[in-house]
């Protein structure tokens, strides 16, 4: 299965959400943050860094509720403005 090149929106969407997420996380460890979403620590690093640009929409959303994040404020903070 050969996957498409991601565009530099895809990559800047996720570096931004990247971001947002080490910020929401602040000082709380990456393991007990992943563990409470559902999902691998591994799999939060490669989220916070970029590597997984983009991860599904419902890893997402259960990062957002542990971290108490709104998918409103996900949205707005990870979405490029128009120019």
């Amino acid at each position: 299965m050969v996957r498409t090149p991601l565009t530099p929106e895809e990559r800047e969407r996720g570096e931004r959400l990247g971001r947002l997420l080490r910020e929401a996380r602040g000082d709380r460890s990456m393991t007990e943050i992943a563990a409470n979403a559902g999902i691998s620590a591994e799999t939060l690093r490669k989220i916070e860094t970029g590597r997984a640009p983009t991860p599904a929409f419902f890893t997402v959303a259960a990062l957002a509720g542990v971290l108490g994040l709104s998918m409103d404020e996900v949205a707005e903070r990870c979405v490029p403005a128009p120019v």
